[in-house]
């Protein structure tokens, strides 16, 4: 339960930084708008994978999440390369 946890809480730093970036890509830079599509696609698919964490069995849980964790450490990453460019 403690990753879960972890996880959970990963994502709420996640989803508050993308709330943050979203405003100043819209009034930023262009060339950053293509990334900031590119890690929307990726912040769908982890969004996703948290709705089935919630929802599968244990057996499964561990595949989905060993992969959200890839995906939120990428849109992480994704996040800072933004923020420094604004």
């Amino acid at each position: 339960m403690e990753e879960q946890n972890k996880l959970e809480e990963f994502m709420g730093k996640l989803r508050t930084q993308r709330d943050e970036l979203r405003v100043k890509v819209e009034l930023g830079k262009a060339e950053l708008k293509d990334e900031w599509e590119h890690v929307e696609k990726r912040w769908h698919e982890i969004d996703q994978k948290m709705s089935v964490l919630g929802k599968e069995a244990k057996e499964k849980s561990g595949e989905v999440r060993a992969a959200a964790e890839v995906i939120g450490k990428e849109i992480a990453e994704a996040y800072k390369r933004i923020k420094a460019q604004l």
